[in-house]
């Protein structure tokens, strides 16, 4: 590699290692990327919102390589809707518009394969299978869920042990589309592109799934195709060609312990959620959009050291454990096989607490606690309240905690009477969405 050792090697360059990498460089880090390329080439289905988080990152040259949106069908506890609109990602375009994005910000990107990770007296060391050996001061593991756990103890929390097979094919062209369907075992997601790519995905329970041994896996698959009207009519009677496997875990990780002083993990590696949300990757962009100023606060404001890892921490459980709730909810929505292995499993899966926590003004209460406040993170007063249990700092660019202090202890005319219209009216938004209700007039 030409020129200085970086101060940051990533691990990774799918969206999380790249959105980190294009973060640190606006901050002024000299950053370097070691990925191999992705050996299998997959489609992903996603939501509007990864979209919205490519942009946020600005992943511009990924963001152009999404397909159309096109109708997602979903066949579920007996029903069949097509209301919801779905963006097929060719990960092996998309793959390429993250190594553009990358070369176009400066980030130098080193195509090979990581054979050790090792931590010294002078920082990291990188091990590459074409006998380099790379340095750094600080390290982000960005390689996905698939990531060996980090070297101070590898303490993980897991869902239900899941496996996915992925099918692709090459079939005739045909108009872009996808579809979920649930089954007794699990459940399976398809999706066919233009040019007759066609991909199909079974997802099932580690422990409950009586499958053949690896090389009999396609012949089961094609049984399992066949066997669901949904697939058939989806797919059609056409040729099957270039038809190949790939078995990979799906099962849903939380990293408890995901940041340290000069590492850190991201997007996946920090956790991973279960495939069923569609948000996969959006996920990976939020754990991976604070980065950058957290490891900007270790390195060069070291004595904030324990908020940046608490801020870090902190929101990498709260956003595995709310859509954790949220996928639970769904999984119980199917009822016609609630007592099947798989669904009981993930049915109660990870706790009872609500997905969505009822609004109560009276619950509300403010701490403090770490927040990102320019290019680091720092402390201050937020609001706790059930649903944010991290607390909310700003709303509409005011500090939220002054005026609801001001609130409990002033007349609500002359509390409101201080702030500018716009203010005034999401203030008066935010207070109505959490339970309050105005007193009435002496």
């Amino acid at each position: 590699m030409s020129g200085a050792e970086p101060a940051v090697l990533i691990l990774g360059a799918g969206p999380a290692g790249a959105a980190v990498a294009l973060g640190l460089r606006r901050l002024g880090h000299a950053v370097a990327i070691i990925s191999e390329w992705r050996r299998f080439a997959a489609v992903e289905g996603v939501s509007l919102r990864v979209l919205e988080g490519l942009r946020s990152a600005g992943l511009e040259r990924a963001l152009g390589c999404v397909a159309a949106p096109s109708q997602r069908r979903v066949q579920w506890n007996g029903t069949v809707s097509a209301q919801n609109i779905e963006y097929i990602l060719d990960r092996p375009r998309f793959d390429a518009g993250l190594r553009e994005d990358l070369r176009a910000a400066g980030v130098e990107l080193v195509e090979a394969q990581v054979l050790a990770v090792e931590e010294g007296g002078r920082g990291w060391s990188v091990k590459l299978d074409d006998g380099r050996e790379l340095c750094g001061a600080f390290l982000v593991e960005a390689r996905g869920r698939q990531a060996p756990l980090n070297q101070k103890g590898g303490k993980a929390r897991r869902g239900p042990e899941t496996l996915s097979l992925l099918n692709r094919w090459q079939g005739g062209p045909g108009p872009l589309a996808s579809a979920v369907e649930s089954l007794p075992d699990g459940w399976a997601w398809m999706a066919r592109l233009g040019d007759g790519r066609c991909y199909w995905q079974l997802t099932l329970d580690v422990a409950s799934s009586q499958l053949p041994p690896r090389e009999h896996l396609l012949d089961y698959c094609r049984e399992r195709r066949a066997a669901s009207l949904l697939a058939r009519e989806f797919f059609g009677a056409g040729e099957q060609r270039e038809l190949d496997l790939h078995a990979r875990s799906s099962t849903a990780i939380l990293s408890l312990e995901a940041c340290g002083d000069n590492w850190i993990r991201v997007g996946d590696a920090a956790m991973a959620v279960d495939p069923l949300s569609g948000n996969g990757i959006f996920q990976s962009l939020s754990s991976a959009l604070q980065a950058p100023l957290v490891i900007n606060t270790l390195l060069r404001a070291p004595e904030r050291a324990a908020l940046a890892r608490r801020f870090h921490q902190q929101r990498v459980e709260h956003l595995f454990l709310r859509f954790a709730r949220v996928g639970r909810d769904f999984y119980a929505s199917e009822e016609r096989w609630a007592g099947q292995p798989f669904w009981q499993a993930r049915r109660a899966w990870p706790d009872s607490q609500p997905s969505h926590a009822p609004a109560d003004f009276f619950g509300l209460r403010i701490e403090r606690a770490p927040v990102l406040r320019g290019e680091f993170v720092d402390e201050a007063e937020v609001v706790i309240s059930a649903d944010q249990p991290l607390g909310i700092w700003h709303l509409d660019g005011m500090e939220l905690a002054p005026w609801l202090r001001r609130l409990r202890s002033e007349p609500e005319a002359r509390v409101l009477a201080d702030l500018p219209v716009e203010r005034r009216r999401a203030f008066q938004g935010w207070l109505l969405a959490h339970g309050y209700r105005p007193r009435p007039e002496p």
